[in-house]
């Protein structure tokens, strides 16, 4: 599951990329919704992956 939020951060890294350098504008706005989703999967992730196993 820690690989999607990996993917949706190296997706909001290029978006950045794009739209920072001004090839495209909209791009920016991609680039924020992705990252924030990135943050929120990385937390939900971290906290119920990080669970010890139950005897």
């Amino acid at each position: 599951m820690l690989s999607w939020a990996v993917v949706f951060f190296i997706l909001a890294i290029v978006a950045g990329l794009l739209g920072f350098t001004g090839i495209a504008a909209a791009s920016t706005g991609i680039a924020k919704i992705l990252f924030l989703v990135f943050l929120v999967m990385f937390v939900i992730f971290l906290i119920t992956g990080r669970r010890p196993p139950k005897v």
